[in-house]
């Protein structure tokens, strides 16, 4: 599994600011209302972002911000359980939910007229869900059998769960959003509900309207639905950041699996500054020249030219709340080894250290980033999640616009010095899985982590 590549993706908007630029109103209950008009379709997408995701939680309440994701269908008062899909499925719309390490966020794209409906809906649960031990008991068997499919039945989920498990230690990216099964099977109503009550307030969250709508509108109907819950203290958030790492961290896993597979991660720095940062936009240059496309240089020389790899990538997500990881994975192709690809992969970020990157390389990822808003900007949802995931990382949408001139500017030297100055031993994790036979006629095996 790839990290992808969000300021690539932020930068794509920033391409397509020609279209209307979002506007901006905060509600007295400290509720934020970003609304961006396009005109172009009669829809609308509606989506309130919850700045609380699993690093928010403390140990032994992992997947406690997923759960209540969940529990947030289960009825309010006014709207029975059930009857929240119902609804917006016949205002002709769709909705859905996710959670992540920084956010939970929840949506509904549908006709424009159907909006002030949405919004209503929405502020109903935002302080009026109803959380029963039932319901519960029922959702919570949902959520175990989403992570053994998701996670425990995937050998590669695995591999990425001990990575991060292993790489940081006192940051929370160390803990799945999923949790984990031991406390998904600890978790109670209680703590559920406490969650709830301390996150899911106006002051901790951010609305976000994209579509064939009239902002004035929107934030009187924001005023109207929203503007009449209170806001309530939040918890306090203190630093959790990791200490200094001073050596290579390796774990295996053993699962049931065809291939082998191998994940490795740097700690290297997050965006912090928009304007006076410029290693992350290096190392998000870096990425591309290696995973950016078919042309990139993982694909070419690791899968078609030695043939080493059956498959590489590369990604790097600099705007995070907590730390960042620079990774590079990869299967092995038959007849090579798990640590001849690891030296192989490795290797590729040696050649640029020393060499450098071409200027046809570096242009041809940054035209990549304005011709991919081509069709970004066919897409309301996609303008709506690229606002939205900014603003969750810790950033104003004010400044997305400067991404795209920030990647523009980054020059070969930039890269290359990334390359020399990130990628040696002493931030290094590296997660391996060693494949167990399959045997489809037994349940499967419980997958062995090994830390060494």
């Amino acid at each position: 599994m790839k990290m992808r590549k969000a300021l690539f993706a932020l930068a794509l908007l920033a391409a397509g600011s020609a279209l209307a630029n979002p506007y901006e109103k905060q509600l007295a209950n400290g509720l934020r209302v970003i609304v961006k008009e396009d005109h172009r379709a009669p829809t609308a997408v509606h989506m309130v972002w919850y700045r609380a995701g699993s690093m928010d939680e403390v140990d032994g309440y992992s997947g406690v911000a997923h759960m209540l994701e969940h529990m947030m269908f289960k009825g309010t008062k006014t709207v029975p359980a059930g009857e929240f899909n119902k609804i917006v499925a016949d205002a002709g719309g769709r909705d859905n939910a996710f959670t992540s390490r920084d956010f939970t966020a929840y949506f509904q794209i549908v006709p424009a007229a159907a909006l002030p409906k949405m919004m209503a809906l929405e502020a109903d649960r935002m302080a009026n869900l109803l959380l029963t031990p039932a319901d519960f008991a029922s959702e919570m068997k949902v959520v175990q059998e989403e992570r053994r499919m998701r996670t425990d039945d995937n050998p590669q989920a695995l591999v990425q769960e001990a990575l991060n498990a292993t790489a940081f230690e006192a940051n929370p990216y160390r803990r799945p959003v999923i949790g984990w099964m031991d406390d998904l099977e600890h978790m109670t109503w209680q703590d559920a509900r406490a969650w709830y009550r301390n996150w899911y307030a106006p002051n901790n969250a951010y609305l976000l309207v994209v579509g064939d709508v009239d902002h004035e509108q929107v934030f009187r109907e924001a005023e109207r639905t929203y503007g009449r819950i209170k806001a309530r203290p939040l918890p306090v958030r203190k630093p959790q950041n990791d200490p200094a790492q001073a050596g290579v961290k390796a774990v295996t896993v053993k699962a049931p699996a065809r291939l082998p597979y191998v994940a490795m991660a740097w700690k290297v720095p997050r965006l912090q500054n928009v304007d006076t940062d410029r290693e992350p936009y290096a190392l998000e240059v870096l990425a591309g020249v290696l995973d950016g496309n078919d042309a990139a240089r993982l694909a070419k020389d690791l899968v078609r030219a030695q043939k080493i790899a059956q498959s590489a990538g590369a990604g790097y997500d600099g705007t995070v709340r907590g730390e960042s990881l620079f990774t590079l994975d990869g299967q092995p192709a038959e007849g090579h080894t798990v640590a001849e690809l690891e030296t192989a992969l490795r290797g590729e970020i040696r050649r640029i250290a020393d060499e450098g990157v071409t200027a046809e390389e570096l242009a041809r990822i940054k035209t990549q980033i304005v011709a991919g808003q081509v069709y970004k900007r066919d897409s309301m949802m996609a303008q709506a999640m690229e606002i939205g995931q900014f603003e969750a990382a810790g950033f104003n949408w004010h400044d997305y616009d400067k991404l795209l001139e920030k990647l523009r500017s980054v020059t070969p030297e930039e890269v290359q010095a990334v390359a020399k100055k990130y990628f040696g031993d002493d931030t290094l994790t590296v997660a391996t899985l060693n494949p167990l036979p399959l045997d489809q006629a037994r349940p499967r095996k419980s997958a062995v982590v090994v830390r060494h």
